[in-house]
């Protein structure tokens, strides 16, 4: 019976969603943990559907995270900085999605 005030999913902008899943094939490919399911759900995003759960967002935001500190030593700084961007990105909108609305009215 409890419902949660937080939207469940997010719909993300394509080019995000596409940037997303070029990444998390390379976190899958270099065997990070838990990659493979938010790759398989960037990856499927249709066209016209890129609304994805909350905390598979959250989970590749990590995921790229990790992949970014696991490349640093071996990715161009603009690799680099283009890894990182679509992580805080995603985190940043799953972040934005759980973060409660504050009254608009003056105390």
């Amino acid at each position: 019976m409890t419902s949660s005030a937080f939207p469940r999913t997010i719909i993300l902008p394509p080019p995000v969603c596409e940037q997303a899943a070029q990444h998390l094939e390379h976190a899958v490919r270099r065997a990070i943990d838990g990659a493979a399911a938010p790759w398989r759900a960037f990856r499927g995003a249709d066209d016209d559907d890129f609304e994805i759960p909350v905390s598979v967002v959250e989970q590749a935001a990590g995921c790229l995270l990790v992949l970014a500190a696991e490349s640093a030593q071996h990715l161009r700084p603009s690799a680099l900085r283009a890894l990182i961007t679509v992580a805080l990105h995603l985190r940043d909108a799953a972040e934005a999605v759980r973060r409660p609305t504050l009254p608009s009215t003056p105390w």
